[in-house]
């Protein structure tokens, strides 16, 4: 007991000096505690989730090459366009503007290009801009367990299917994007009334009465709209959009995918033994294409949904390069391509580091945790939680832990129902989005607070996740 509870303290300190470099270091720190407990503890090393992130390598290509041809431009385009259309309600407009840039995007960093646009709208009306600032950078990430291109979605429905609950991608979407739309809508409502106006603002007025201030906070306009969007850029949107449909359609239609003749294991082969004296597993004879009477047979077997995602992301991505005169080189710089291709080291970090762990110790969790799990299904929301405030990653949390929670028994349903609470790291306000909206809203009204939990981002984060949460229940509950 006392050997479990060393590698569970060197699990979770791992995560926590991987979550205080950030960036790279959370993958990379996981390595380091993976080595402590597979090098000096003997354990035996997990398996690392590669067609989970051979996927999202895809996506995050896809998403990237978009943003180097320009198309990304001309969504947030759009969107300023509704902003500065409808001011007054800048603070519903602007949680929803981010919130579908992500599902479209897969990515919440795309609220970078939008936010100073969503900060001079509500300058320009009068409206303290920690309304509708802290909400919006709420729904841009939360809107990534709506995205059909998300890690997290991505993991939950190839996760889900290995461990017997069938559930598409298209499927996951339809679950989750009305009830965080909700869950959003929510916060948004609770916002428009939160903090002191402008105009009664002691520590605005103060910062305006100086000239200095008064020409940083007015002085200037911060806009989109003044981007020459090519064709080019558009039929890069275009071609975005289809792959995305394409996506969608053929993950509710699978049985048109083409087939392949391939070695298959016989369901309840025993291993077998080799004449060398090695002992292999069916489905190692299949990989190798070896037939084996009662072991393996060949089977025309259709192909593979995560890999249809892969070929049609990547080829999305080469006809935006080829025909729509995106560079390969601007879409590496890009903090699209950047940030996604964190997220895939984190997760691999991450997720190899707790599949040895619960690898190893799954027997002594299931004495622990299974009837208190059984009993309180809802009690996996708050695991949920918790690991997302440590790892600051939605697609490390659940394939760090969604193995897991159904090896506990817990049903597929109940883990869709509380797939909003895979986002937690708002509540210790160290992420880059919500950074980097502190550092755009110039009258300072969003704002970290002198006891760092008292941030702007607490409030519509809770209400955000908990409504979201419900909602998500109820229909996962009704529908599956």
């Amino acid at each position: 007991m006392l050997i479990t509870i060393i590698e569970l303290l060197v699990l979770l300190l791992a995560l926590y000096i991987g979550s205080r470099y950030g960036s790279l270091a959370l993958g990379a720190v996981a390595g380091l505690g993976l080595a402590f407990l597979v090098f000096d503890h003997g354990l035996k090393p997990g398996t690392p989730p590669t067609d989970i992130i051979y996927i999202i390598v895809a996506a995050v290509t896809c998403a990237g090459v978009l943003q180097a041809s320009g198309g990304m431009d001309w969504l947030v385009q759009i969107a300023e366009r509704l902003l500065r259309r409808h001011p007054q309600h800048i603070t519903f407009l602007a949680p929803l503007t981010t919130f579908f840039l992500t599902v479209l995007v897969g990515t919440g960093h795309v609220m970078y290009a939008i936010m100073p646009v969503i900060v001079d709208v509500s300058i320009k009306k009068g409206i303290r801009p920690e309304r509708p600032c802290a909400v919006a950078s709420v729904a841009s990430m939360i809107a990534i367990v709506c995205s059909p291109i998300s890690a997290a979605v991505i993991a939950f429905a190839t996760i889900s299917h290995l461990n017997g609950f069938d559930i598409s991608i298209p499927q996951v979407v339809a679950v989750t994007l009305p009830s965080c739309l909700i869950g959003i809508l929510v916060a948004a409502a609770w916002s428009s009334r939160r903090g002191k106006e402008l105009g009664k603002d002691p520590e605005f007025q103060a910062l305006i009465a100086d000239k200095k201030g008064y020409d940083y906070v007015y002085g200037k306009t911060d806009t989109t709209l003044d981007k020459v969007i090519s064709k080019k850029a558009k039929w890069a949107v275009y071609i975005f959009l289809t792959a995305i449909v394409l996506v969608v359609i053929l993950a509710f239609a699978q049985k048109i995918l083409p087939a392949h003749e391939t070695v298959v294991a016989v369901e309840g082969a025993k291993d077998v033994v080799l004449p060398t004296g090695k002992t292999v597993s069916p489905q190692s004879l299949a990989d190798a294409g070896i037939v084996m009477a009662g072991v393996t047979v060949k089977q025309f077997v259709t192909i593979k949904m995560y890999l249809v995602i892969q070929i049609i992301l990547i080829t999305a991505a080469a006809l935006m390069i080829i025909f729509c005169g995106a560079k390969p080189k601007s879409a590496v710089a890009g903090n699209v391509w950047q940030s996604g291709m964190v997220a895939v080291v984190a997760i691999y970090g991450i997720a190899w580091l707790a599949n040895t762990f619960f690898g190893a110790h799954m027997d002594s969790i299931k004495d622990m945790l299974g009837t208190m799990v059984a009993d309180y299904n809802w009690t996996v929301a708050l695991m949920f939680f918790i690991f997302s405030v440590l790892i600051n990653s939605q697609g490390a949390v659940l394939v760090s832990l969604l193995p897991v929670a159904y090896a506990l028994g817990l049903p597929g349903w109940v883990l869709l129902g509380v797939l909003p609470c895979v986002y937690g790291y708002f509540f210790i306000p160290n992420y880059p989005t919500d950074i980097a909206t502190v550092n755009m809203d110039r009258t300072g009204t969003t704002k970290i607070g002198k006891y760092v939990f008292n941030h702007s981002f607490m409030v519509p984060g809770l209400i955000s996740v908990i409504v979201s949460t419900i909602v998500c229940y109820g229909l996962a509950y009704l529908f599956f």
